[in-house]
This record gives C-alpha cells, sequence and structure tokens, in this order.
C-alpha cells in the first residue's frame, strides 16, 4: 500500500503525539503542526518536522502541504475540556468547528486525498441504552460535543462534494500511555481519571474526588470504557489504510473496549498497582455525567483489522503510572 506523507495536527498533545509514534513506527512519512498551547516538543520522535503553528493559519497550512506533500491528515488539534466547553462556549466553537472547517478547506484546495478525525462519545450525550453504537442518536448536552459534532458533519459534506473521504473516531475514555514511555499525558492539571488518580498515588495531588455516588450502577458510581491510548493510535492508522484502500468510503467508528470500569474500581486498581490507598472525596454529582457510558466496538471491529493488545485496566494503570514518574524526571531536568 502507499503511504503518502501524513501531517498530524495536536501532534505534540496527549493522543496525537502516540499517533505519530504509532506511524513513525510503522514507516509512514510524517510531520506535525501544534501551536503548543497543551503540546510538548519532547513527545514528537526525532526526525520528524514540526510546524509551530496554528490550523486557522491557511498560508502555514499551503506551504506545509507542498513542503511535505501531504496525502493525508489526522486531526487531533483541539479544545477537550467539557466543564470549560460550557463556561466558554464560543472558545470551544472557534479552536473545534470554525479552526478546523479552515484546515478542511485548505485541505480541499490542496488535494490533500483522506482525512481522520478525532471525534468522541460526547456525541451521543446522555445516551438511553448503553452500550452505544454509531446509529444511537446524536444529543450533545455540552458545546464540546457539538462543536465535535457540528465537524462531523461538515466533513460528511465536504466528502459529498470534493475528491477526498475521511474517518471519524469517536473515542470514549482514553488512558494510559506509550509502553516504552517515549510519550503520554502531560498536560498540567488534566482532568482524565487515571491520570489524576496516578498523580495522587505519586504525592502529585492530595486527594482523587468522586463526582457522584448515586449513579443507577452496582456501586453507585459512573461506569466508562476505558481505552488505551496505543491501541487507540493503533485504529488511526488501520483507519488511514482503510480510507487509502477505498478512496470512495468514509467511515464513523466508536473507538472502546465494549467493557466499563465504575470510578471506584479504577480507582481500587490503582491502589493495587501503586500498593498505595488513594484519599477519595466524595463529591456531588457534575451536570450531564450519564450514568454509563461504553461502547457498542462491532463496527470497528468488522471494519479493520484492530486487535487491541492493551485491553486490560492494572495495564492502563502500569503504563499511566510510569509515564507519570518519567514525567517527573522531565520536568526535574527541565
Amino acid at each position: 500500500m502507499e503511504r503518502p506523507p501524513v501531517l498530524v495536527t495536536g501532534g505534540a498533545g496527549y493522543i496525537g503525539s502516540h499517533a505519530v509514534w504509532a506511524l513513525v513506527d510503522r514507516g509512514w512519512p510524517v510531520c506535525v503542526i501544534d501551536n503548543l498551547t497543551t503540546g510538548f516538543r519532547f513527545a514528537i520522535p526525532d526526525g520528524v518536522t514540526l510546524y509551530e503553528g496554528d490550523i486557522e493559519d491557511t498560508a502555514l497550512l499551503a506551504r506545509i502541504f507542498a513542503e511535505q506533500k501531504v496525502g493525508a491528515i489526522m486531526h487531533f488539534a483541539g479544545s477537550i475540556i467539557v466543564p470549560e466547553s460550557v463556561e466558554n462556549p464560543l472558545k470551544y466553537y472557534h479552536n473545534n468547528t470554525a479552526k478546523t472547517r479552515a484546515l478542511i478547506a485548505a485541505a480541499v484546495e490542496a488535494r490533500v486525498s483522506h482525512f481522520i478525525f478525532s471525534s468522541t462519545a460526547a456525541t451521543y450525550g446522555i445516551p438511553e441504552v448503553s452500550p452505544v453504537t454509531e446509529d444511537s442518536p446524536k444529543a450533545p448536552i455540552n458545546p464540546y460535543g457539538m462543536s465535535k459534532l457540528m465537524t462531523e458533519f461538515m466533513l460528511a459534506d465536504t466528502a459529498r462534494a470534493h475528491p477526498i473521504n475521511y474517518c471519524a473516531l469517536r473515542y470514549f475514555n482514553v488512558a494510559g500511555a506509550d509502553p516504552q514511555t517515549r510519550t503520554g499525558q502531560s498536560t498540567a492539571g488534566a482532568t482524565h481519571l487515571i491520570k489524576v488518580a496516578v498523580e495522587a498515588a505519586l504525592g502529585k495531588r492530595e486527594h482523587v474526588g468522586v463526582f457522584g455516588t448515586d449513579f443507577d450502577t452496582p456501586d453507585g458510581t459512573g461506569v466508562r470504557d476505558y481505552i488505551h491510548v496505543s491501541d487507540l493510535a493503533e485504529a488511526h492508522v488501520l483507519a488511514l489504510e482503510a480510507l487509502i484502500a477505498e478512496p470512495a468510503r468514509s467511515l464513523t467508528m466508536n473507538c472502546g473496549y465494549g467493557r466499563g470500569f465504575s470510578v471506584l474500581e479504577v480507582l481500587d486498581a490503582v491502589d493495587r498497582v501503586t500498593n498505595r490507598t488513594i484519599d477519595r472525596r466524595l463529591q456531588g454529582r457534575r451536570a450531564g455525567d450519564p450514568d454509563s457510558l461504553i461502547s457498542d466496538n462491532s463496527r470497528i471491529k468488522a471494519t479493520l483489522p484492530w486487535i487491541p493488545k492493551y485491553a486490560d485496566l492494572e495495564t492502563i494503570v502500569s503504563h499511566a503510572l510510569a509515564w507519570e514518574r518519567k514525567l517527573t524526571d522531565l520536568r526535574g531536568q527541565g
């Protein structure tokens, strides 16, 4: 199969950097655009060109497409904090929707053929049924989810009008880190549960908040589908291969394991892996948190030769913990 050069937007960030490494490991030519507001140069492999800039800079995009002869885009750049999206919706419609429109327009102008989009299970809102299929109603309850769903609509309309195909991958709860500790979740003040929990286990936080103990779940805490970030990155590479193999086909697929763990089960796993007991603070529910959010992943398994390697909660925690320790060293050296 041909391997056109891939531009990874947000490639210095958490999920984007794992995708860059997955591409490099498989011999794909890669370049990155990142404004480094939440990304880190150290996350990018040696030899990968980083263009420091913004995806709405159309002149810069045109230069990248020309210099690198880009044939595909993996788009991770954007804002991802749900409560912030409620407080500052226009930031999210700008960063996630308007800027992506500029990126798609530049891609069409440069005749880029393939587009992989980092979407989210937040497009489903509070689903009536879990596990959730791709055909479940899309009813976002916050600007973050809506900004991503709007981009899915833009891609679908663009693919009908221009010679470009796309894959929208709807992530569930992404966690863990590169097994070789080459990159991981590095943003200060992250809100992801496993990241927060390993920070607490290492003394970087005093406690972990448990938001809601009265959900309709076995132990009363929210249940989520946690997917290892390296398995997710692998799904992106396979999705790109699928787009290249069938240029007339576009795809929308859930990315999860089809299995859920409660907040307390996750914290128990962190306790086991670290041999410590995290201080848990029981607090009230956050607005809009569903009882359970689990993926039906039958479509991605039927469409791609995707076989997750790290579908084990303690493995996910162990890799997150190893990266958190390395991050301490990196920041100490910095």
